[in-house]
């Protein structure tokens, strides 16, 4: 069945599709027409072994062959080796906690929730987020989201939520204004276009939270599991947050989310304050160890760092290419002029999968598993694409 207005009468309109895919493998998906396409997107930088990877697959069916659900009066050994290797790739020490989720937005909910327990006993309610971030869909979490065309819709908003400017100045004020509990922060803005906060930012950030008792809380769900080139993007910073938030490529395709405290956070919840049905379940943790297992077993982390560069270098070339943001293989993509959108289409119908989150930044986040074959292929199609769109460079005859 195509994709069409007739074939959506059942869904919500809530946007619209590009085509109707139907399998994928590695990193190619076809749809129900026959038409391959590279996947550069990778669902959004969640399939990060791309698609059918043997590892997934074998993990799903041996689990569901045993344990899929059950509630959280229990625990299973795939949710305690998850929690205790979330721990270790984190660097939390002993004192760590993890807590597992369905998404990244759930994990973001969770993050206000321990906001609030840190600051409401002194009164201290603010929680500072960032222009330009994105942190969700639900109340909690789009309360944390400054942007009006989401949020606007569904006020009256989470209240107490400061947003501050992309400048240390501006942190630094915010912080004087006092009543801070929590910073919320994207250490790389993936929503907004694949944008790096300013040098130093985070740092300052650390130690203004620490000074004013406050915790900072960082967002990985789009940058963590290895998207950057390791693990946590907190690590390229050389800080310790007091929280870190993730989903995304933790399941590579597998719904999976969660909350990693450091240190005193992880003594915040108590029975009662927070819980999850399907959180955790054997079924999402035997996939989510499977994959981190091999990407770490395989040494993949390692190729996300060369790839990313080879993707870098290779995009620079085209003269409608401005620069790269990000690291690893989350990657902004700058054009010198307003024509994401009509690249990203030209890049579909040539059998290219990529995004462009604003009017001037393509936003590639593809499997760690890519090789040569992937990498030439995607800059073949990507510059017939950036081609065909290009603001045309001749005079006009007079």
């Amino acid at each position: 069945m195509t994709w069409n207005d007739d074939a959506a009468r059942d869904l919500m309109s809530l946007g619209g599709r590009l085509a109707l895919l139907t399998h994928g493998e590695g990193s190619w998906v076809h749809d129900d027409e026959g038409r391959r396409y590279l996947d550069f997107l990778g669902g959004i930088a969640v399939n990060c072994l791309g698609h059918a990877h043997p590892v997934f697959v074998d993990a799903v069916a041996r689990q569901a062959a045993t344990l899929a659900h059950v509630s959280n009066y229990f625990a299973t050994p795939g949710q305690l080796e998850l929690a205790a290797r979330l721990k270790r790739l984190a660097g939390t020490g002993e004192r760590g906690r993890v807590f597992l989720a369905n998404s990244g937005t759930e994990a973001n909910e969770m993050a206000v929730k321990l906001a609030r327990l840190h600051g409401n006993p002194d009164g201290r309610t603010t929680i500072l987020v960032v222009e330009g971030a994105f942190h969700g869909r639900t109340m909690g979490a789009l309360s944390l989201t400054p942007k009006a065309a989401y949020r606007d819709p569904f006020l009256p908003a989470v209240p107490d939520v400061v947003t501050v400017q992309r400048s240390v100045e501006s942190l630094e004020q915010a912080f004087a204004a006092g009543g801070v509990a929590a910073m919320i922060v994207e250490p790389i803005q993936g929503e907004a276009g694949v944008v790096e906060l300013p040098e130093g930012f985070l740092a300052r950030a650390r130690e203004l939270t620490a000074e004013h008792g406050a915790l900072l809380i960082l967002d990985e769900v789009q940058t963590g599991s290895g998207r950057t080139g390791t693990w946590f993007a907190f690590q390229r910073e050389g800080i310790v947050p007091d929280a870190v938030t993730l989903a995304k490529s933790i399941g590579a395709g597998f719904p999976l989310g969660a909350l990693i405290t450091f240190g005193a956070a992880s003594e915040l919840f108590y029975p009662g304050t927070h819980n999850s049905t399907f959180g955790g379940n054997p079924l999402a943790s035997a996939v989510a160890n499977a994959v981190l297992g091999h990407i770490e077993d395989e040494g993949l982390l390692d190729n996300v760092n060369a790839r990313g560069a080879q993707l870098r270098s290779g995009v620079a070339q085209h003269p409608l290419v401005a620069g790269t943001t990000g690291a690893g293989l989350l990657i902004g993509i700058r054009l010198a002029a307003p024509v994401a959108a009509a690249a990203r289409q030209a890049a579909h119908e040539r059998g290219l999968i990529i995004n462009a989150p604003t009017d001037d930044v393509i936003r590639i986040a593809p499997a760690y598993t890519i090789g040569d074959a992937e990498v030439t292929e995607f800059l073949t199609l990507f510059t017939a694409a950036l081609d065909a769109v290009a603001p045309s460079t001749k005079e006009t005859p007079a």
